[in-house]
């Protein structure tokens, strides 16, 4: 049996990946030392903070790669704790050799999708609609993100299943990831069920550190889950985010109806673009097949006529969520319905809205084009 060279195991050690900046640890320049005594490996790795709560699964990858190297009998993995001079080297390496803090998603080169998810009221299903979103789109291998800038509400860490608290990099905030999901929610820096007592400046801040102090890579989709009404925060997201769009969640209510039409009509005045209605709970399937409207009918489709009138550009409904009670479970369990297995009308509904969202044609406006005049 040949032994392990130093070249195998380092190309080994750079198939895994840092479970929460989703790069490779070399790139990252974690590997501090590759020790090889015949066919046992000693692999030093420099993490982020001492108190790592991914410390084991990062161990785990490693083990399971190095494993796999040719002549491998076993591996042990030590860590010890990056410098501060390292972790600004590595916060400046992740911001694009950037130093200082800017919100991505604003740039002219941004290519992220931004979906700001907004309701006129409350108790709508507007957090179980983006938490089921944000996974059918991971699921569909989109890079995704979510910001739960619902600060009072804040219920998006439960639903996706998140516990564990986001890590520093200095002062750059590495997000938990759930089920192919990043996610941040001020509910991951509040002890136990501690209410959020901010007026309208303390949450334009908050949401300004969610976007440009948390590191999020190259998003193909942000979805950010807004509290209701026209508020300070949907005021915020509409300045700090101008390309981003909107979706607007109605139940059939004529009164949640009404009020949503007014969350989506402010999209004339702080120059976004509604994209879609989705009308949730929208009807009950019972056991003989016969739908019954708790809730009335017809809401969602009066919610996107309205706004087409209002906006001057067509609003469709893209989506009538059944109510169902697997629906509720899954979302109180951690595990969005829609990324489960089965096919239940409303994960057919979920699955079609997400994939709606994601293959929506891409206007230029505000991108860059690389072209550079030419003197004649």
């Amino acid at each position: 049996m040949t032994f392990p060279t130093d070249e195998a195991v380092r190309e080994a050690l750079g198939t895994v990946l840092d479970p929460e900046i989703r790069r490779p640890i070399t790139e990252l320049d974690m590997v501090r030392s590759v020790d090889i005594t015949e066919h046992h490996v000693d692999v030093g790795i420099a993490l982020t903070t001492a108190g790592c709560p991914l410390r084991g699964t990062i161990a785990g990858s490693i083990e399971q790669a190095v494993g796999r190297v040719e002549g491998v009998e076993s591996v042990s993995v030590e860590f010890g704790v990056m410098t501060d001079e390292e972790r600004r080297a590595l916060q400046t390496k992740l911001r694009g050799g950037v130093p200082e803090a800017v919100i991505p998603f604003s740039q002219p080169g941004s290519l992220t999708r931004v979906y700001a998810i907004a309701s006129g009221k409350g108790g709508v299903g507007k957090s179980s609609v983006t938490a089921n979103l944000a996974v059918t789109m991971a699921q569909s291998g989109l890079r995704v993100g979510v910001v739960d800038a619902d600060i009072y509400g804040h219920s998006i860490p439960g639903m996706l299943g998140i516990t564990q608290p986001p890590t520093r990099v200095e002062d750059m905030i590495m997000p938990p990831v759930s089920q192919g999901v990043k996610v941040i929610s001020i509910g991951m820096f509040t002890q136990g069920n501690t209410p959020v007592v901010w007026r309208g400046p303390m949450m334009h801040r908050a949401l300004q550190q969610f976007l440009a102090d948390v590191y999020w890579g190259d998003l193909d989709v942000l979805l950010l889950d807004l509290p209701p009404g026209t508020g300070d925060v949907a005021i915020s997201v509409a300045q700090l985010l101008p390309g981003s769009e909107i979706v607007v969640i109605t139940t059939p209510q004529a009164a949640a109806a009404e009020v949503a039409e007014r969350s989506g009509a402010m999209a004339a005045q702080t120059n976004q673009k509604v994209v879609g209605v989705v009308e949730n709970m929208s009807y009950l399937e019972l056991p003989d097949g016969e739908k019954m409207d708790l809730f009335g009918s017809g809401g969602g489709q009066k919610v996107a006529d309205q706004l087409s009138e209002i906006l001057g550009y067509r609003v469709p409904l893209i989506g009538q969520i059944p109510l169902e009670q697997q629906l509720r479970e899954a979302g109180d369990a951690g595990s969005p319905l829609a990324g489960q297995e089965g096919n239940s009308t409303a994960q057919q509904v979920l699955r079609s809205i997400a994939n709606s969202l994601s293959h929506r044609s891409r206007g230029l406006s505000g991108k860059s084009l690389n072209l550079t005049p030419v003197n004649r």
